[in-house]
């Protein structure tokens, strides 16, 4: 489809002017597009949607004692994978094992990373770099 329709001269349609004519926060994605064309969806989801519901599916992907045992954790592990999706630098910061660098990290700082258990601070990373289409959120 987009080797067909998109950047054509004649119409001069991208997925950059479709995406700000829709006023979304993110990438869209051809399909997604034509979903809304023809009906199958209301309306695009927001960054924030689509991260919530990466988030869920996470969550259904891990054993449920240890998700009992850190149901008070819920809240710093949303922000831990939300942030390491969407924030490069902090991807930077978490691969390289450069913690001290969290200290003067305005977004996501040492406090929010010693919220997140032990055990949940390399799972999110490895299950956000395996599921997650960080494509879509840029």
């Amino acid at each position: 489809m987009a080797a067909n329709v998109l950047d054509k001269p004649a119409e001069f349609f991208t997925l950059d002017k479709l995406r700000r004519a829709a006023g979304v926060d993110r990438r869209l994605t051809p399909r997604e597009i034509l979903e809304k064309i023809f009906g199958l969806i209301p309306g695009f989801k927001s960054k924030d949607e689509l991260l919530e519901d990466e988030f869920q599916k996470f969550l259904l992907d891990q054993p449920e004692d240890e998700l009992a045992s850190h149901a008070d954790a819920i809240v710093a592990l949303k922000y831990f994978f939300k942030a390491y999706a969407t924030d490069g630098h902090l991807g930077e910061i978490i691969e390289k094992k450069q913690l001290t660098a969290l200290n003067v990290n305005p977004a996501f700082s040492m406090a929010d990373f010693k919220a997140v258990p032990k055990a949940w601070r390399e799972r999110i990373p490895e299950y956000v770099k395996d599921y997650v289409s960080l494509n879509q959120f840029m």
